[in-house]
């Protein structure tokens, strides 16, 4: 019996062929000669640059199994959306450029700390004008502070950065012509003491741009400031006063200025107070200078209520909701509670709102109280009724119930003051724009009496110009609240309230006949000078109702002869000059920002809150920028 392993042996010999020394030799010489060949590239050199995206990409589908092109093609798809995003404009761009430092002249001017920048408080300045549309910005971007529309904002790279685009609106008029006195001796329009349009000039010039001509409403910036007239002492609840001077901007003129001081009743002596909050909690309203803000200003106010006030919050975004039933203003928890549990979110059913904030305020008011209804927006109306048209009819239906109506603006970017002034023209009320907590500190705790209490509703001025005296005329501001010569007399036509404790300037520049700064010639066909009958300048008349009555009282005074101004007057010449600077300066021959300056500076008065000293830095502002 054989071994298995020795016939495994024996077959395993039997099957290897002989060894051939002829193949052998042959498969050596062949392993040589690719040896040889195989050696090296077959290019003189290497090269010595990378391959690109293109040849790397080629090359890899050129290689790779269908599954696995097919699996990274879908990944270079998805990569390629990403890049087109700005996030991914972003991501690129952080490794394009260096990480260098700005140009010196924006680390100067326009770069605060990071923190600063990113830190949300309720005084923050917004750099640049918010926009309702998201949109992503570097940090660092974020901190450029945008100029005016015609100064370039300069990127890392120097690349010239369009400003955030805004869906602002103002309402406003074109400038007040000036006037023959022979053609329209007579002046009329509606009183204003509204002071929204110098809060977005002062915002616009500390975010570094000059604010557009018509968010400038040269009557808002004069009223903006409290003036020391005399006070009244006969039957009415103000006291007009009337000075004639010299113009800072034209020698060879005069400015007729009209300054009117309301009474200050005693605070025992005001009635009860019915305070309705409605609050805008839109989608608008959500960055910190608008509803932040706005918490805190509130929170401000209720320390100067009473406790027989009442208190009750109304909010809209898509519907409205009542957030806090009529509450005693002396219940602050309960109060402060309700303002911190808003937010923000959704669209702007601002015409729900309204509604159900003055059915609330009708329910709480009771014999001898007075309601008012303080809207805080930006305005931005977007569902329901947002024509200022159709609101301004729905309010004036609404003013009869005798219900006030006040407005506060917040935020820039997509401010719609054309709203907001419609609103408070038609409604009663006066409208404020709120930029930092202590413009809150201004109009609702040191002003809170004139803002909320009137004493003079429907206040009309019309003044009559003497054509043998003046040969031609012009009013400084008031272009939205002019009025027909026939309105005046007739007690059915809107004006503008006077507060308790307020005051309302005019300025009219004349012309006096004679004078070389006249501007229109003599006609051909008529009389060149009416005959004098009198050597006064012009006749003024003013007409108010008492709140709550429907026929108003007349109060007639003449005026004549130039002489000094006092302190108040000038200063608040100043600021006329101020405005038209930055609204339209074709009247003013020359006088520039340095003079507005001088003329503020030394009629500064007394300025216990440092509101005149505050004007003075805007007016500086104001002509740099304008260099």
């Amino acid at each position: 019996m054989t071994d298995p392993l020795d016939d495994l042996k024996s077959a395993l010999t039997e099957a290897t062929p002989a060894p051939d020394a002829k193949r052998r030799a042959e498969n050596l010489a062949l392993a040589q000669k690719n040896f040889a060949a195989l050696q090296g590239t077959a290019t003189a050199s290497r090269p010595t640059s990378r391959p690109t995206l293109w040849t790397r990409t080629k090359t890899m589908f050129d290689t790779l199994t269908t599954r696995t092109g097919l699996s990274v093609t879908t990944a270079l798809v998805a990569c390629g959306v990403f890049i087109a995003t700005p996030f991914g404009q972003d991501l690129m761009n952080a490794n394009l450029y260096p990480r260098t430092a700005p140009s010196p002249d924006i680390a100067e001017a326009s770069m605060p700390e990071l923190t600063d920048v990113l830190t949300e408080s309720a005084d923050i300045q917004t750099l640049a004008p918010a926009s309702n549309t998201t949109r992503f910005t570097p940090p660092l971007q974020r901190a450029q502070t945008l100029q005016d529309d015609s100064v370039a904002l300069q990127g890392f790279d120097g690349a010239v950065l369009a400003p955030a685009p805004t869906t602002e609106s103002f309402a406003n008029a074109a400038p007040n012509p000036l006037r023959i006195t022979a053609d329209a001796p007579v002046s009329t329009f509606s009183i204003d003491v509204d002071t929204a349009s110098y809060g977005g000039v002062r915002q616009s010039l500390r975010a570094g741009q000059l604010p557009p001509p018509d968010a400038v409403r040269v009557e808002e910036l004069i009223n903006y400031f409290p003036y020391d007239y005399p006070a009244p002492e006969g039957p009415h609840p103000f006291e007009p006063t009337v000075s004639v001077f010299e113009t800072p901007w034209n020698a060879d003129t005069q400015l007729v200025h009209i300054g009117i001081q309301g009474a200050l009743p005693l605070t025992d002596d005001r009635p009860p107070l019915n305070l309705v909050f409605l609050i805008d909690t839109s989608g608008s309203m959500e960055d910190a200078n608008k509803l932040p803000l706005l918490r805190q200003s509130f929170r401000l106010m209720l320390s100067e209520l009473r406790p027989q006030d009442e208190v009750a919050i109304v909010t809209y975004a898509g519907s409205s909701t009542i957030a806090l039933p009529a509450t005693p203003a002396n219940d602050r928890a309960t109060i402060e509670a309700a303002l911190n549990a808003l937010t923000a979110g959704g669209s702007t059913n601002g015409q729900g709102g309204l509604e159900q904030a003055y059915a609330l305020a009708d329910e709480m008011t009771q014999d001898g109280e007075l309601s008012r209804v303080m809207l805080a927006t930006d305005g931005d109306f977007n569902v329901g009724l947002s024509d200022p048209r159709g609101l301004e009819r729905y309010i004036a239906d609404k003013r009869q119930s005798g219900t006030y109506l006040s407005v506060l603006g917040f935020g820039r970017g997509n401010l719609q003051d054309t709203t907001m002034q419609s609103l408070a023209q038609n409604g009663n009320g006066t409208a404020a724009y709120i930029d930092t907590l202590a413009e809150a500190q201004k109009a609702l705790v040191d002003q809170l009496t004139g803002a909320l209490f009137p004493i003079a509703d429907d206040v009309k001025i019309q003044v009559e110009f003497n054509p043998a005296t003046v040969a031609e005329y012009r009013l400084i501001g008031y272009e939205t609240r002019a009025l027909n010569r026939e309105d005046f007399n007739n007690d059915a036509v809107d004006a503008g309230e006077l507060g308790a404790g307020h005051t309302v300037t005019a300025i009219y520049e004349i012309t006096p006949t004679g004078s070389p700064a006249q501007l229109s010639d003599p006609l051909r066909y008529q009389t060149e000078t009416p005959s004098a009958t009198s050597d006064e300048l012009g006749f003024l008349r003013l007409r108010y109702k008492a709140p709550g009555q429907a026929t108003s009282t007349l109060i007639e005074t003449p005026f004549q002869t130039a002489g000094t101004p006092r302190t108040e007057a000038a200063f608040s010449a100043a600021i006329a000059g101020f405005g038209q600077l930055l609204r339209d300066p074709t009247y003013l021959n020359g006088w520039d920002f340095d003079d507005a300056i001088a003329l503020a500076n030394a009629n500064r008065g007394d300025d216990p809150f440092g509101y005149r000293s505050g004007a003075v830095q805007l007016m500086r502002l104001a002509g740099s920028l304008s260099n």
